[in-house]
């Protein structure tokens, strides 16, 4: 296996998904975003941010296109001395996390998980993890508080309104919740022991666990919180597309400018 320096970072980037909700008919990160498929911008980002060793990538199997796509960024990796890596990605996200764990190079020792969904996330974020992983910590996330008030509901019904109405049973302190974003940083082998604690869980489960962070909360390892930033919004819908579109191309963009 490739090596690069002891104690160094990788950056894995989950682009297997299927976007179907943008509309596009190609898979999430060959969507454009400005000039550039979603999945250029997120792969520039994380060079920018100066913080990778080794970007592992991971996409549909046999995707030409994308694969097209990951030669071109694969040279830009190579010029900026940066291991460029890709993988075939499952249908689930833990699949393709997975897949890609195996071809870490040796010499790393932390890594971050990062959605090509989120392909304008500043290199403040991703500086804020790397610096927390070297404060010692074995997972760390970015995140923002929430504004909006919270609600948990169960199903119910109403006589006249029929079915499809929900009543709520609590409401949870708001200064207490945090909306959870990317890249997520790890101990490398912590994050391998949490994959391998997964593999033991019942079906019901593990689909309660949406996020790599859950996964190592599960193995009774602490999960420390970064800021994370209003750009580094995930595009699932064509809205948050356009919201995307406008923060990078429209003319208020110098006021976008966020660490």
């Amino acid at each position: 296996m490739t090596e690069v320096k002891d104690g160094s970072c990788a950056v894995v980037i989950v682009a297997a998904g299927s976007g179907q909700r943008l509309g596009y008919g190609v898979p999430k990160a060959r969507v454009p975003l400005g000039a550039d498929p979603m999945l250029v911008h997120a792969v520039r980002g994380v060079l920018k941010a100066k913080v990778a060793a080794q970007i592992c990538v991971a996409i549909p199997a046999q995707d030409a296109q994308l694969v097209d796509i990951c030669q071109q960024l694969s040279n830009e990796a190579q010029a900026a001395g940066v291991l460029f890596s890709v993988v075939d990605g499952g249908a689930q996200r833990s699949e393709s996390v997975y897949a890609a764990l195996a071809h870490i190079a040796t010499g790393i020792t932390t890594v971050m998980i990062h959605d090509a969904a989120r392909p304008l996330t500043p290199s403040g974020v991703f500086n804020r993890v790397a610096a927390a992983l070297r404060d010692g910590a074995k997972a760390v996330i970015p995140a923002l508080a929430v504004v909006d008030t919270i609600k948990t509901v169960i199903p119910a019904t109403l006589p006249a309104t029929g079915a499809g109405v929900e009543q709520v049973v609590g409401t949870p302190a708001r200064s207490q919740l945090r909306a959870v974003q990317t890249p997520q940083g790890f101990e490398l082998e912590t994050l391998r022991r949490a994959y391998a604690h997964a593999l033991t869980l019942d079906d019901q489960t593990a689909a309660q666990i949406t996020d790599d962070a859950m996964l190592v909360e599960a193995l009774g390892e602490q999960v420390f919180v970064v800021q994370g930033s209003t750009h580094s919004l995930k595009i699932t819908s064509p809205t948050d597309l356009l919201l995307a579109e406008a923060m990078l191309e429209g003319p208020l963009r110098p006021r976008w400018v966020e660490g």
